[in-house]
Order: structure tokens, then sequence, then C-alpha cells
């Protein structure tokens, strides 16, 4: 599956937010945007999804544009995590996650026994079945991001679009969840992803798009567009990018503000 976004303008009502924006996801890729609040990260996101009218260019999967395509062909091409979800409803996690199922069925459909194999099958192989029959509203935050994803990956998307997947994490469940996101790459997914931290593009990314609000936009492999020069640009910050040697032969890059 290929995601082939070219020269797209989007925004709200006469606004225009992103404008000329072009760039190509293939299966097995990790994309990495990066850039400030009000850049049009989540903008982009929603005109993918069909949330927002496209203003000018195509958004085509394998070479189909998919501007005449409906809600739920949509949903079963691309899931979605978003950055926090509370459903006012005490669901246990395995109700949440078969609700990826929504898009396969009938407009009166009921899960079948076949959509429950693949809601646990997910739930098994990010590790999360010890919370099965827990009361979503009763867990914990990376707990949450855990279960979006598993319902994200329950719809059977070719694409994954996920905005700000570690946000309001800690540390540990930062890395379990980019460890997640790289495996699910590995075995075949498409990944779009926002991050607030520069350092998830060098640890994950296959490449790398960086967002500015006056409409800059770069994209290419995270040595070339994680530069000093251009987080001080994006972000009005002094940052220094040092390299670690991790100790097995691998070079390790991360970001350090200059307070």
């Amino acid at each position: 599956m290929i995601l082939d976004i070219q020269n797209i303008s989007c925004g709200y009502g006469v606004e225009t937010i992103i404008s000329d924006i072009s760039l190509t996801v293939k299966s097995g890729e990790i994309l990495c945007i990066l850039g400030p609040n009000g850049a049009g990260k989540t903008t982009l996101f929603k005109t993918i999804l069909g949330f927002l009218k496209l203003k000018s260019g195509k958004i085509l999967m394998d070479n189909e544009d998919i501007k005449n395509w409906d809600r739920k062909r949509i949903a079963r091409a691309i899931g979605y995590v978003p950055q926090a979800h509370t459903t006012p409803f005490p669901f246990t996690v395995e109700d949440v996650v078969v609700m990826g199922r929504t898009a396969h069925l009938g407009a009166m459909g009921s899960p079948s026994s076949k959509d429950m194999e693949i809601a646990d099958k997910n739930i098994q192989m990010l590790e999360i079945s010890y919370l099965k029959h827990k009361v979503y509203t009763e867990i914990s935050g990376g707990e949450r991001q855990m279960v979006l994803i598993a319902r994200a990956l329950t719809q059977e998307p070719d694409i994954l679009i996920m905005d700000e997947p570690t946000s309001n994490l800690d540390f540990g469940n930062q890395i379990r969840v980019l460890r997640q996101i790289s495996n699910l790459a590995k075995k075949g997914l498409a990944i779009v992803m926002t991050s607030h931290f520069p350092d998830h593009a060098f640890l994950c990314s296959t490449q790398v798009a960086l967002l500015e609000k006056n409409n800059k936009f770069r994209v290419g492999s995270a040595n070339d567009i994680v530069t000093e020069e251009n987080l001080k640009n994006a972000y009005g910050v002094n940052v220094k990018i040092i390299t670690t040697n991790s100790g097995d032969g691998y070079e390790i890059k991360s970001c350090v503000p200059l307070l």
C-alpha cells in the first residue's frame, strides 16, 4: 500500500492552514511529522481522514484518488489513533478494541465470533491481555494508548495514522509505544505519526517531515531534517544534537535543549 499526497492544501472554511504539501509513505515505512503547535499537523490528519474537505491537490492510495470514498471505505484502509480518548461509558477494554470492527459491519450488524477473534489477536499481539476484562476508564494513560492502537489495528487497515501517540505518557510507556510502532511497521503497516519529541524521529522513523508555521515544509531522512538549524527555525529554541554510542555498534542521536 502506498499513500501518496500530491500538492495538497487544506484548512478550515476560507482559511488555508497548510498548502502545496507532498509526501509519500509506503508499506513498512514510518513517517514522523514534527512541528510546533499551530503548524497544521492535526489539520493534515483530518484532511487525510476525510473530516476536512481538501482545498486542492490529491490524496492517492495505490494510485486511486480517495476524494470520493465514503467514510466506511476510508476506515477500512486507514486506522486512526487519536491523542487521547475517554469514553463516557464504562466499556471493557475488549469492548473498546472490538469497536474497531465497526467499519466492517452492516448498519444493524453486531460483531461476529470472527470479529472477536481479530480483536483478541491484536490484544495479544500488543501484550495487553491482562487488561481485556478491565474497565477502560479505570486503566492508566499508557494502557489506554495501547488499547487505542489495538482498536485501530482491529480495523485491519493498510495505513495507521497516529496523532501524538506518546502524549501524556511517562518515559517508560513512551518507549514501549515506540517499540510497538516499530514492530507494526516491520509487519508491513505504513505509519504516519506526529510527535513533539524530535528524538522520536531518530528512534523509529523511516523519514521525517517538519512543518513550520510559515508553511515551510521539509521532508527527508531524520539525519537530514532533524538538524540544529532546522529545529531552531521551527521551534525558536537553541538545540544541540549529540551522538552516543550504544555499545553494540550503533550510534544514537538525541536532541538537547540549550537553556
